[in-house]
């Protein structure tokens, strides 16, 4: 096919129509999208016997009092709403969703992002949506705090001696650990990622297997068949 032909050819080709729901503009980087997924995972396994919760990142919040989308929406990197139906959405839309605000927003810092986040969403999240926590965090600078709503008034949270900031909302420390932002329980466990999991549960095994085997060759040592007990 000459040029000339496979131009005319691609002329003829029909893209299908943009089935684009959150209006949220591309993510600054490959390390602010891991870290998203990495809240996202975490907190979707350790929750994973809850359906009264909605876990999200980078999608639209829409909020317009005249319920309209053309106007007054923002996407949060990350945020939590709880006490709602656990289903896949394609964006959170506050008029179909008992009015219901975010409990917990993590917003990611970038050099394009960081006023806004720190200064217009900061006060949007406080005075209109109310939500009770809010958290930023910087995946390359590693700067790292949270807030609380306090009469109306976002107060810093207190870091533990490790520095990790308590979450009511979620039960659980948000701590930067690897240069990454982390669940920990109240005791101190870091909540683990599916693989995190996964290969915990392959040591345990594989410390047990060694367990039985050492009981077995003590047995033998005895001259007792372990195989007959």
């Amino acid at each position: 096919m000459s040029p000339a032909q496979e131009l005319e050819s691609a002329t003829d080709i029909i893209f299908p129509p943009g089935d684009i729901y959150s209006d949220e503009p591309p993510l600054e980087s490959d390390l602010h999208l891991r870290q998203i997924i990495l809240l996202l995972q975490c907190l979707e396994l350790w929750w994973q016997n809850r359906n009264d919760f909605y876990a999200a990142g980078n999608l639209t919040i829409y909020y317009s009092q005249r319920q309209l989308k053309s106007e007054e929406f923002r996407g949060p990197d990350f945020f939590v709403v709880l006490g709602c139906e656990r289903k896949p959405r394609k964006s959170w839309v506050i008029w179909q969703e008992d009015g219901k605000y975010p409990n917990i927003i993590v917003e990611l810092l970038s050099s394009s992002t960081k006023a806004t986040d720190k200064g217009l969403k900061k006060q949007i999240y406080q005075d209109t949506f109310r939500t009770p926590e809010y958290v930023w965090f910087d995946p390359y600078t590693l700067e790292f705090a949270g807030f609380h709503l306090v009469d109306g008034n976002y107060q810093a949270i207190e870091p533990n001696p490790q520095g990790w900031l308590w979450s009511q909302q979620l039960n659980l420390y948000l701590g930067v650990q690897e240069n990454q932002l982390r669940y920990f329980t109240a005791q101190g466990q870091l909540v683990p990622t599916p693989e995190e999991l996964a290969a915990q549960e392959k040591q345990r095994a594989e410390q047990e297997k060694q367990r039985v085997e050492r009981l077995a060759a003590r047995l033998r040592e005895l001259n007792i068949d372990p195989d007959h007990l």
